[in-house]
């Protein structure tokens, strides 16, 4: 996990939430295009067709839902940064809960329509301060939604890769929460000051020990795109795959990422 205390930017939680709910609309349109022989189609995620990953956005969805219709926890004990360690022990049962929801609701469009209307009825009520019981403990409303445009993009660019012209488009403000949120996990992962990882227009940060920069053009720079860095980030694309294709540059002896990505599957 994180160092104690090390916490992600300060974000709008209004525009976090019209982000999570507009992606959520993009990605239920796509969807609702969709006819069996593309549902079966397979994707990068191994196993999973696309009627799983499908299934699988509206379950990370109505986690909201659910969660707010629990008990309140005391406290919150994790921040968005802690997401991408504190959720990878349940892979396997995140992988099988998609499949059997994908598998009792052959109706997607009825199952997008019944989760974004449960979602945006939840968050109409939900008070500011509101702490939720999520799978991996207590977590600010605000800071669990922050981890769903985490969800909603990286499974958009899933979707898009695997539906020739399916071409779902992405909220930018889903889009640069996502990118930023997973830059500063790089950085409160391998703290320090001797690489700067750009990604614009979303995010700059520095990370990795060894001399800090101070001023003029930093020694160790990694510059990417933002749909590129997500894929390094979580696994889709290889440091060396990324490098050799030119989506990705990389200037000095500590901007080589390959030891620290991904960080997330």
């Amino acid at each position: 996990m994180p160092p104690a205390g090390k916490r992600a930017r300060a974000y709008d939680p209004a525009k976090t939430r019209t982000a999570v709910l507009a992606q959520f609309g993009n990605v239920r349109e796509a969807v609702g295009t969709l006819g069996e022989d593309r549902l079966a189609l397979p994707t990068r995620l191994g196993v999973w067709t696309v009627r799983d990953l499908a299934a699988h956005l509206t379950m990370a969805v109505e986690s909201v839902s659910r969660a707010l219709e629990r008990p309140e926890p005391p406290k919150a004990e994790l921040n968005p940064l802690d997401y991408a360690s504190a959720t990878a022990a349940y892979a396997g049962a995140i992988a099988e809960g998609s499949h059997t929801l994908a598998e009792a609701n052959p109706d997607v469009v009825a199952l997008y329509s019944h989760v974004g209307q449960r979602i945006t009825d939840a968050l109409a009520v939900a008070p500011r301060g509101r702490i939720v019981d999520t799978r991996a403990g207590g977590m600010l409303l605000d800071d669990y939604l922050l981890t769903r445009t985490i969800e909603l993009v990286v499974h958009t660019d899933d979707l898009n890769a695997a539906v020739p012209g399916l071409d779902i488009p992405y909220d930018r403000h889903a889009l640069a929460t996502c990118v930023r949120l997973l830059a500063d996990t790089l950085a409160a992962q391998a703290p320090g000051g001797s690489t700067e990882v750009r990604i614009p227009p979303y995010a700059v940060v520095q990370c990795v020990e060894g001399p800090r920069h101070t001023r003029g053009t930093p020694p160790n720079v990694v510059e990417t795109d933002p749909l590129t860095w997500i894929r390094l980030a979580t696994g889709r694309v290889e440091w060396a795959t990324a490098l050799e294709e030119a989506d990705v540059s990389a200037s000095g002896e500590r901007a080589d990422l390959s030891g620290l990505l991904p960080l997330m599957g």
